[in-house]
């Protein structure tokens, strides 16, 4: 009787220690799916969140096309800094959060890819420079940057030449094709098409970080596009080296010129050329083709915030007939 009694015992031990078993393993098991849950929710919530960002940014863009519409409603031959649209950064708030966008004029600085619009970047029937590599080299050299010279600005517009141009020939002593990049420790090849970014310059032969950091608020870059037109109305008037450097003029010229211009510009491409300073400008009739009054590329930097998401791009548009505005580039990011 004693050894029944003894065993019923062992049997309800063995019994109580397998339910604390199996309820051990159901509360791990409900405490794992709760966690899943909880991150499930929140992967919802973030998603949520992240689209409604996206689309507080996308309204930025659609705003943005109203505003360049009306600026030239009542001026459809002149883009200058007195319009609407040159309002710089501005930040509106919204619900959960906020919208903050700047429109820039893509005509006020130089556009890199208008480096392939000749071959070897020289007029055509002359060895003369064509005037954007021109300018290139100009500013580079005007930037005074340690250790660059009019050799190190020569080899620089050379290797872009070569990554901008169709065919794999390297054009000057300075260039750079396939068989320069793909000789490196991590291969690849000349692009032999327009710029994408700036930043692009990162991977062409000779640039730096420190040309290209001291170049970045000089130049840009027009989705497929080699059109090399300065609106002067729009030139940053603190920025009078990129001026400089399409002139071929003195700093203290360039800083005359845009001190003359007054906000609203000049009416007409005629009056700018008629300026007393620009008159003394040597061989200033071959570089008038450079400048333009009126704008029809410019860029949106927009952001939005909602709750703890954030989203920002980069839009390049294009007007047409002062009418349609259409956006022909895109990047996700801040850059």
């Amino acid at each position: 009787m004693i050894r029944l009694t003894l065993n019923y015992k062992k049997q309800q031990g063995v019994a109580l220690i397998t339910v604390m078993l199996i309820v051990a393993m159901c509360v791990v098991i409900a405490s794992q799916m709760t966690n899943r849950l909880q991150m499930q929710m929140q992967r919802s919530t973030n998603i949520s969140f992240n689209q409604q960002a996206y689309w507080y940014a996308m309204g930025a863009e659609a705003f943005t096309k109203r505003v360049l519409i009306t600026a030239f409603k009542g001026e459809e031959d002149v883009t200058h800094l007195g319009q609407i649209w040159a309002q710089g950064e501005t930040t509106y708030p919204v619900d959960f959060g906020e919208i903050t966008g700047e429109i820039k004029d893509l005509q006020s600085c130089l556009n890199l890819n208008a480096l392939r619009a000749l071959p070897n970047n020289t007029q055509e029937g002359s060895s003369k420079k064509a005037p954007a590599r021109l300018a290139l080299e100009t500013l580079i050299i005007n930037l005074q940057l340690e250790g660059i010279s009019q050799f190190e600005a020569e080899s620089m517009a050379d290797a872009l030449t070569d990554w901008l141009d169709a065919d794999s020939r390297i054009s000057s002593a300075g260039g750079a094709e396939d068989d320069d990049y793909a000789s490196r420790e991590f291969p690849y090849l000349a692009a032999n098409n327009h710029l994408a970014s700036v930043n692009e310059l990162r991977v062409i032969e000779h640039f730096t970080p420190a040309v290209i950091n001291a170049l970045k608020p000089y130049v840009c870059v027009i989705p497929n596009s080699e059109q090399h037109q300065i609106n002067i109305n729009t030139l940053d008037v603190e920025q009078p080296e990129l001026l400089e450097a399409l002139l071929g003029s003195t700093i203290d010229e360039a800083q005359d010129i845009l001190n003359a211009r007054g906000e609203e510009g000049f009416e007409t491409i005629e009056k700018f050329f008629n300026l007393p300073e620009v008159v003394k400008i040597e061989n200033i009739d071959d570089k008038k083709d450079q400048f333009v009054v009126d704008s029809e590329y410019f860029t949106l930097k927009a952001s939005a915030s909602f709750n703890d998401s954030f989203f920002a791009f980069n839009s390049v548009m294009k007007i047409t007939n002062n009418k349609y505005v259409d956006v022909i580039s895109r990047t996700i990011g801040r850059n």
